[in-house]
């Protein structure tokens, strides 16, 4: 059905084109033409917005999700899309194919995923050229596969990436009779600079676009209220905060499934293994944990090494550098003597600086740190996050108005943390009392040898235990009731 309806608007789109052009020739022979030119225009119009804007009595239980990027790796989203599926929304998601969702939403029948591929300007000729044409292609398919579908209710798109989904987004809202609402995550135009630089042309043109756009949406979602601040005193646009909250699988781990999983990371992922043993041999242990065979109860090994995590997207806002300075100073802590545990530094995620990074880590020669750079099915990261020591971000907004939805997941988890400092940190990080704030690998270095001092001991004793005691006292919102408190009274919204 929604193809046919979107044959007949090709159909009408070029029978307007006709019309317009037979009453640009005509015009110059008799006002008579003219008037039945505009006659026919206006009739054919009205026929199209009819046709584009029919609506049946499902379409206010549908909603379209669009994220200009990888499906799998877009978390904020795909909760979007759950809790929309949970109050009974038909949920139309589009994206980029890539790395697998999770399996909650894959196998949730009112969600359809409709992947839509990345297309490529051309590869002659100036860098300039090769991007225009990108957005002009990339805009014509959003616009083409929007347009397909049934008739929405809303359209919820992530900016950014919003070039072109914002401007194409909009269109197809005025045209369809949706309500078009932007969750913004950050400025677009913010991260281009860290590459182009805040003066570059193109920069300028971006910034100008998000804010002309921007404006035109029906709602607004935000992940902070620096931002929302920022967006209503320099776009004026109005936006209500949705911080981000862990769901429920992000929770702390068991001594038996934490077993488990570095059981099966044993297997392709040496720091997991015990020295000098290789996995799947008469005894059942790992670096961490280990099973007895009288009684098949599984504890934590009392010379351990501390697990410490972070999670990435390789990006420019990520300077990965400080955490191997620091790592680089921890080991000379241990060999110094300090009373630290060895460690297993576990960095997650995929994105464009990564190969540049695992040349830095593999010219490293380190005796008492080990680091490995895995990528974790979505079902994993939450139990690995959950069964780890200590956590660092080193997400740097390149706004300074946006939150690491990573910190999110590991305080879910009860998991203490160190951050790098940037503006609104502190809305999520509280320094000393959740986890520390740090500015550069020297902190950062400290603050690792402070909190890991006599681990395992520290875990109960020291701030480290206290942090994570802290963190559990909070309790804290989760995802669910957040999203019925904030978004769920936008979409009964006029």
């Amino acid at each position: 059905m929604a193809d046919a309806s979107a044959s007949m608007t090709l159909a009408t789109l070029s029978l307007i084109g006709f019309a317009l052009l037979a009453g640009f020739y005509l015009t110059t022979l008799h006002l008579l033409w003219t008037l039945v030119s505009v006659t026919v225009t206006a009739v054919l119009v009205s026929q199209l917005l009819r046709k584009l804007r029919r609506r049946d009595a499902l379409t206010e239980r549908r909603v379209c999700v669009l994220v200009l990027g990888d499906i799998g790796r877009s978390p904020r989203m795909q909760y979007h899309a759950l809790s929309l599926s949970k109050h009974g929304y038909s949920v139309t998601f589009v994206g980029f194919p890539g790395t697998k969702p999770h399996q909650d939403v894959i196998g949730d029948e009112r969600i359809t995923i409709i992947p839509i591929t990345e297309v490529k300007g051309l590869q002659v000729g100036p860098r300039m050229v090769s991007y225009v044409t990108k957005v002009i292609l990339q805009s014509l398919q959003l616009l083409l596969v929007l347009l397909k579908t049934d008739v929405q209710s809303h359209i919820l798109i992530q900016n950014p990436p919003g070039l072109p989904s914002i401007m194409v987004t909009w269109l197809v809202c005025g045209l369809r009779g949706s309500r078009f609402i932007i969750d913004w995550h950050n400025y677009g135009y913010t991260i281009m600079a860290l590459s182009h630089g805040p003066d570059h042309p193109i920069v300028r043109l971006a910034q100008w676009y998000e804010q002309l756009f921007g404006r035109f949406s029906s709602h607004n979602l935000c992940v902070s209220n620096a931002m929302k601040e920022d967006l209503q005193n320099n776009w004026n646009i109005r936006a209500t905060t949705l911080y981000d909250k862990p769901p429920a699988i992000f929770k702390e781990t068991s001594v038996d499934l934490k077993h488990q999983l570095f059981m099966r990371l044993a297997k392709t992922i040496p720091q997991f293994q015990v020295c000098g043993e290789r996995p799947g041999g008469e005894t059942e242990r790992t670096a961490f944990t280990g099973r007895d065979p009288s009684d098949l109860s599984v504890t934590l090994t009392s010379g351990r090494p501390a697990l410490l995590i972070s999670s990435t997207s390789w990006t420019e806002d990520e300077d990965f550098s400080i955490l191997l300075k620091a790592l680089e100073d921890y080991e000379g802590f241990v060999k110094a003597g300090a009373s630290l545990p060895s460690l297993v530094c576990v960095i997650t995620g995929k994105g464009p600086q990564k190969d540049h990074y695992r040349k830095l880590i593999d010219a490293l020669s380190f005796e008492h740190v080990k680091i490995c750079t895995p990528w974790l099915e979505a079902e994993d990261y939450p139990v690995l996050l959950g069964s780890a020591d200590l956590g660092v971000c080193l997400h740097k907004s390149s706004s300074g108005l946006d939150l690491p939805m990573k910190v999110v997941d590991m305080f879910g988890c009860c998991l203490p943390v160190c951050a790098i400092h940037f503006y609104c940190l502190h809305e999520l990080v509280k320094h000393e009392e959740n986890g520390l704030i740090f500015k550069d690998s020297e902190e950062l270095s400290g603050q690792l040898k402070s909190l890991l001092w006599d681990f395992p001991g520290c875990e109960d004793e020291g701030k480290l235990g206290q942090f994570r005691r802290n963190l559990r006292a909070s309790g804290g919102q989760r995802w669910d009731q957040n999203w019925d408190q904030n978004v769920l009274p936008l979409l009964t919204a006029p």
